[in-house]
């Protein structure tokens, strides 16, 4: 097999072929899979996900993803977390059940709460604004974006980091504002759907691909 540009870990849940086919439309060439050796000789690997946590944890662990995740981040090589895949990269969610996940980032995973002013609707759906809350953006693959560009969510959990030095943007969901992206040296990950914003998300791939050609 010819080497992969992009490894994109296949543990049993939806919008793997929306990631890949956002691989394509820039060029960069792409394999679901769940093989380790694959993953590894590639040259990213994208973690995506829409679904329960609970179920995607015990899958990663089922096929030893954990392992593949684990070793290929330690390679140094970039790494992408979408939607359910960066909340897993947390310690923990509170998703149904208090649910361990994969550790490398420091913080958790909570629902959207309402408050006495105002009830929030979850899950959160559509089109929000990100807004930038360091000077890392330069150096991550969002450098292309701005503030108030519109990226597409669905979601009822948000990561809390436990360090802010690590949050990329924020977004402002009616009473609560969250953090919908990250970068942690080799680790970059996203709340929000880059492969279904649009220009805007497409901006994020034609990146990806610009620095490893």
């Amino acid at each position: 097999m010819d080497k992969m540009n992009v490894a994109i870990i296949n543990y049993g849940v939806s919008n793997l072929y929306s990631v890949q086919n956002a691989c394509n439309k820039v060029g960069l060439t792409s394999i679901i899979t769940e093989d380790h050796d694959v993953i590894m000789n590639s040259q990213i690997a994208i973690l995506p996900g829409v679904g329960a946590y609970s179920e995607a944890m015990k899958n990663i662990k089922l096929k030893k993803l954990d392992k593949s995740i684990f070793d290929f981040i330690s390679t140094g090589k970039p790494f992408y977390g979408v939607c359910l895949g960066m909340q897993l990269l947390f310690e923990e969610s509170e998703e149904f059940e208090n649910c361990k996940g994969l550790g490398l980032i420091k913080g958790n995973v909570v629902k959207f709460k309402s408050n006495d002013k105002e009830k929030l609707i979850v899950p959160h759906v559509g089109w929000n604004k990100i807004l930038f809350r360091n000077k890392n953006y330069i150096d991550s693959v969002m450098n292309k974006n701005k503030n108030d560009d519109f990226m597409y969510f669905v979601h009822s959990y948000h990561v809390v980091p436990t360090s802010k030095d690590i949050e990329l943007t924020s977004t402002k969901y009616q009473n609560s504002i969250y953090c919908s992206s990250i970068l942690k040296e080799n680790i970059t990950a996203f709340q929000f759907h880059p492969e279904k914003s649009g220009d805007q998300g497409m901006k994020i791939f034609n990146e990806i691909k610009d620095r490893i050609t």
